[in-house]
């Protein structure tokens, strides 16, 4: 029961990546996934009643045209098609059909923001399969004719039936050519769907901070970066592939199946045996194949991580001569791949040895069972020659999932990983969205205002940590209040900026601030995004909102103008971080921060690179702004700036002091 538990959790999985894009989901609700089955079954018959309609206007039109070529090419066609509208099968496909097109009528309401064109590139490349199909069909009894006209020394007859097997392969290859091209071009629009889908999940209600890609015990949410790229890419492509390819196995397997049947009943029973037990010991045998594809995924990300990391952090690096370290490190996740990859080696031989072995056998068997028939002169010998087409087309469509275990193994990794990445990020939005509902209390917000910071008995814990930093913390910020965190290293400073910017949410008690757009938080470390400096400047505002007059000049205010002369060209892009000393990218903030006009301001340590002089005319352009701001900081030169100290002891203790009379360096000493 176990596999099936397993199967089911997969196929789960696979719903839920896979059906938005066609159909939404409605919540997850098994009522979607029963439409979205519905509307593939009513696709389908659409496409079979489609086909059936084209092949009758061809037939038609073909008789009223050229009826001497379609005579020659088309021998016994028309009786046949004819025989399909006499019979029961006829009418079944076009009540099919009309049902088909009654279920997208009926569910029209569920296909918008254009998702009628992947149903419609879909359906397409199932009409094509279907047309392919016929035509190989067509092909076994043109080359079963070719033998027999061959042994019969029947030439005239051989170059006609060769002249209609020219003609199948003419119409054929363009259709397979579209094929070739609708395939991946419907995979590229589903990646560019899934992964701007991603990428908003992730970006949404600070999911991204909240996941830790550099913690290697959270498994599931490991490397982000690796799972909305190479795992959605990986997806889409191996989806449609697997798709595409199991319904025209299982189309061919019918179709030949039943040519099969007309030859030998008995052929076809041994066929279906030996097609069967193969599958099912490679299928046992790669199992093993998915957990190792699975994990090597993940040990090639962390060692591609690694690398990012000595690069990103080169100088840093280069100042402690840490090199063997580093080395050391690289080593240790280059060889968990290795290792990983060794083991994945050994079992793709296996399974490869069982493939070889299982094709080569399958040759002999249309020889045994037909041989007998031929020589009892049941069967001419054109049907060698069939049997052998037909015989390899069932083969190839029973053993699809043998040919492709090891791409198979892969498409299992990545639907867990990135359904795994999508439910986590889901999780984390819905929790943020019901936490931040929870921390906002009406009557708080009309007790501050529409634009103050008020913390009402907070209990402040890190995430993922027991720590309480502070304990019962009341107080509140107005548009005219100052205030300066003070405590030794690791009191909780930092911590508490991330608490009253709504990064972090209390343990308990209750959190109000200003309104989206009124407070900015500015770390020790700025932000350097990829991209000019003009959208430096401007982030996280449009980049036209403002002229290059305007940030010439704020430039200047914040002590840059040398960087105004060496980029005059403000739509310039360069590698900012590296070019841009670090109290030049804290003045690059200030800068930031002056045009974004934010009425609360967030400062940890935001002028710890800049000399005195600097930061106090920094700090003076925000008090003639009349901005609010809270500030972390260790300099006594900040007091003059502020009216209010909070001191932090990092044991749950704190006190506010005015800032008038404050003497830094013996907080430390004062009990908590």
């Amino acid at each position: 029961m176990a596999p099936l538990k397993a199967l089911r959790e997969q196929l789960g999985k696979l719903q839920r990546l896979a059906q938005p894009y066609f159909l939404p989901l409605d919540g997850g609700g098994a009522g979607s996934g029963w439409q979205f089955l519905l509307l593939m079954v009513a696709m389908v018959a659409v496409v079979v009643g489609t086909t059936l309609l084209l092949l009758t206007g061809a037939v038609a039109l073909s008789g009223a045209v050229i009826p001497e070529l379609q005579a020659r090419f088309l021998p016994g066609v028309p009786e046949w098609v004819a025989g399909i509208w006499a019979g029961p099968f006829g009418k079944g496909v076009m009540g099919c059909f009309i049902a088909g097109v009654l279920a997208f009528v009926l569910l029209r309401h569920r296909l918008r923001q254009g998702r009628w064109v992947p149903w419609l590139l879909l359906a397409l490349i199932v009409l094509l399969i279907l047309v392919i199909n016929g035509i190989n069909v067509g092909i076994s009894f043109v080359a079963r004719n070719i033998d027999n006209a061959l042994v019969a020394y029947k030439q005239d007859e051989f170059w006609k039936i060769v002249a209609i097997y020219a003609g199948c392969l003419v119409f054929a290859l363009p259709i397979r050519a579209l094929q070739s091209y609708l395939v991946p071009k419907l995979g590229l629009l589903w990646r560019q769907w899934l992964t701007s889908r991603l990428i908003g999940r992730y970006l949404e209600n600070r999911a991204y901070y909240i996941l830790n890609p550099n913690d290697e015990s959270q498994e599931e949410i490991d490397n982000p970066d690796q799972r909305i790229s190479q795992d959605a890419n990986s997806f889409t492509a191996q989806s449609l592939a697997f798709t595409v390819g199991v319904f025209e196995a299982l189309l061919t397997f019918v179709s030949f199946v039943i040519v099969l049947w007309t030859i030998s009943s008995q052929l076809a029973l041994v066929l279906l045996s030996y097609s069967v037990i193969g599958t099912g010991v490679i299928v046992f045998a790669g199992r093993r194949l998915v957990f190792l594809n699975n994990r090597q995924l993940k040990l090639e990300a962390d060692f591609r991580y690694g690398l990012v990391h000595i690069r990103d952090n080169a100088e840093a690096i280069a100042f402690y001569k840490g090199e063997d370290v580093e080395r050391r490190e690289a080593d240790r996740r280059l060889g968990g791949a290795i290792a990983n990859f060794d083991r994945l080696i050994v079992w793709s031989a296996l399974i490869t040895v069982i493939q070889r072995s299982y094709d080569y056998f399958s040759r002999f068997l249309p020889w045994l069972v037909i041989a007998p028939l031929y020589f009892a002169k049941e069967k001419d010998f054109g049907v060698f020659g069939q049997a052998g087409i037909a015989f390899s087309q069932v083969f190839f469509s029973v053993s699809f999932i043998v040919n492709n275990i090891t791409e198979l193994a892969s498409f299992s990794a990545s639907i867990s990983r990135l359904e795994g990445f999508q439910t986590k990020v889901e999780k984390i939005s819905g929790l943020i969205s019901r936490a931040e509902v929870t921390a906002a209390s009406p009557p708080a917000a009309a007790a501050a205002g529409p634009a103050s910071i008020l913390v009402e008995h907070a209990d402040l814990v890190p995430p993922r940590s027991t720590r309480r930093l502070i304990h019962d913390l009341s107080l509140s910020i107005s548009p005219d209040q100052r205030l300066l965190v003070v405590g030794p290293s690791g009191c909780g400073k930092t911590s508490f900026l991330r608490l009253i910017s709504g990064l972090w949410s209390p343990e308990s008690g209750r959190v109000q601030r200003p309104p989206e757009g009124e407070l900015l938080f500015i770390p020790q470390k700025p932000y350097m995004l990829l991209g000019s400096l003009r959208e430096q400047l401007c982030y996280p505002q449009s980049p036209d909102r403002f002229s290059d007059d305007q940030l010439r000049h704020v430039l200047e205010q914040v002590y840059l103008p040398d960087l105004v002369q060496r980029y005059p060209d403000l739509t310039v892009k360069q590698d900012w971080p590296r070019l841009l000393s670090l109290g030049e990218q804290q003045r690059l903030a200030f800068a930031r921060l002056l045009l974004n006009g934010p009425r609360f301001v967030v400062l940890d340590e935001a002028t710890s690179a800049l000399d005195v002089t600097t930061e106090k005319k920094l700090y003076q352009l925000l008090v003639q702004r009349e901005m609010a701001f809270v500030s972390v900081g260790h300099r006594p030169t900040l007091t003059e700036y502020h009216d209010t100290v909070l001191e932090l002891d990092g044991q749950g203790s704190w006190r506010l002091l005015p800032a008038a009379g404050y003497s830094f360096g013996l907080e430390s000493a004062r009990p908590g």
